[in-house]
């Protein structure tokens, strides 16, 4: 007799949480409002997937996620595989899902399967699709191949380096570059597999680095806030350039001068579909292309790999690898 998977779902808010006034409802509506066993009470029949153990981390709008949060969960998950459980789940929201997921990518050693998931429509509307979610999101964990941090919405699996929101009201809101299968009827198909990377040690840490975004468009006037950011602490920028990295002179040169000063900068691109190519001028300078990665998870990456080094040239090896 095949042994029963062991999953967590752990809560922390969002839409999947979410309360609105009336059924037709799908905006205006208060974020994380109910608790973890009123999310499992209405995903009808995952008690027949697996062993379901429920945990609330946190119950916020995901507008709201803070370092703390993710520091909890990169703590409490190695627990609980450590206590015999097979497979987390987390119901999160989905402004800030990818984030997330992709810290968390960057952070967990195990490979054992953790699976976001949320909802565009709150609870109460009609057709809420957060109990369907999470119903998928448990196969997905439970499933024997599944490996790593994912993402699971709307029928998809998508990879936590590659996910991102694309629209802001539709169910089906998230796009991935690396789609890894489907879930149809709380069966799961794989297609590609996504590899796992080394992780960033962050069990010993209780806080992390500042990294903040700025944004270059015509007559940038962002070297103020980069200077700000940076008198204020700030040990890393990440620049959502236009086109393939592009960034206003006005606001380059600034950002050459506080580069001199030991600001580390990180560029991306505004651009939903894009990859940055940097100038040989400017990898000498010091700034690091941020690959195809948006400017969230660029964030992401460069502030853990300031946990490591300030040193560019390891910077630029991370955003190679990750």
């Amino acid at each position: 007799m095949q042994t029963r998977a062991k999953i967590a779902i752990l809560a922390t808010g969002g839409t999947i949480a979410g309360l609105a006034p009336s059924a037709v409802a799908t905006t205006g509506y208060e974020a994380g409002r109910l608790g973890v066993e009123a999310l499992m009470e209405a995903a009808v029949g995952i008690e027949r997937l697996a062993d379901i153990q429920g945990r609330q981390i946190a119950n916020i709008d995901s507008a709201n996620m803070r370092d703390a949060i993710w520091l909890r969960l990169a703590a409490e998950i190695p627990k609980l595989f450590a206590e015999g459980v097979d497979g987390i789940v987390i119901t999160h929201g989905t402004d800030t899902m990818e984030e997330t997921a992709y810290f968390l990518h960057l952070t967990l050693k195990s490979d054992k399967p953790v699976v976001l998931t949320g909802a565009m429509r709150p609870s109460t509307a009609m057709g809420a699709d957060g109990p369907k979610n999470l119903y998928n999101a448990v196969a997905l964990a439970a499933h024997k191949d599944a490996r790593g941090v994912m993402i699971a919405m709307n029928d998809r699996i998508l990879s936590a380096r590659g996910a991102t929101k694309v629209h802001s009201l539709n169910v089906d809101a998230f796009s991935s570059c690396e789609n890894l299968g489907y879930i149809v009827d709380g069966r799961v198909h794989f297609g590609e597999k996504c590899a796992k990377i080394p992780p960033f040690d962050v069990s010993a840490l209780r806080t992390l680095p500042q990294v903040d975004i700025i944004y270059t468009y015509s007559n940038d006037g962002s070297g103020v806030a980069a200077r700000a950011f940076f008198e204020n602490g700030t040990r890393g920028i990440v620049v959502a350039g236009s086109g393939a990295g592009s960034i206003h002179e006005d606001s380059k040169s600034v950002l050459k001068t506080l580069m001199r000063e030991g600001l580390r900068v990180v560029v991306s691109s505004r651009v939903a579909d894009a990859r940055v190519v940097l100038s040989e001028e400017d990898v000498r300078l010091g700034f690091v292309g941020a690959g195809d990665l948006n400017p969230q998870k660029a964030r992401i990456l460069l502030m853990l790999a300031l946990t490591k080094t300030k040193d560019v040239e390891k910077i630029r090896e991370y955003f190679l690898k990750c």
